[in-house]
């Protein structure tokens, strides 16, 4: 699989929002796709990427999410962030980084 491939965990969002889910904004789904795309674009820059370049998008990535829930009231719940995080350590292993474990809960508040 290649990063280009990963669907946006945020296509879901839009589903369950257009399914009456309060949780979901255009304005908070417009900001995480964003705050996701940003992080793309830093793993697809450049091909030879290191394991602490990788490592520092994730960080950055999460703590983005981190002000965008606050934000946006906390609308990162239980299969929000399930979906957040498969989709963002997904993306760091196909671009080079080797983890075992969740590598986000070091910074991740929601």
């Amino acid at each position: 699989m290649k990063l280009g491939d990963l669907a946006l965990p945020t296509i879901e969002w839009e589903t369950r929002m257009a399914d009456g889910d309060d949780l979901f904004t255009k304005e908070n789904i417009r900001a995480a796709n964003k705050v996701l795309d940003s992080f793309m674009k830093n793993l697809t820059q450049d091909s030879g990427l290191t394991e602490k370049e990788i490592k520092k998008y994730v960080k950055q990535v999460t703590l983005k999410l981190n002000k965008l829930n606050e934000k946006y009231d906390y609308f990162i719940e239980t299969l929000e962030r399930e979906e957040l995080c498969e989709y963002i350590m997904e993306a760091a292993g196909i671009a080079g980084l080797e983890f075992d474990g969740d590598i986000t809960e070091e910074w991740r508040e929601w």
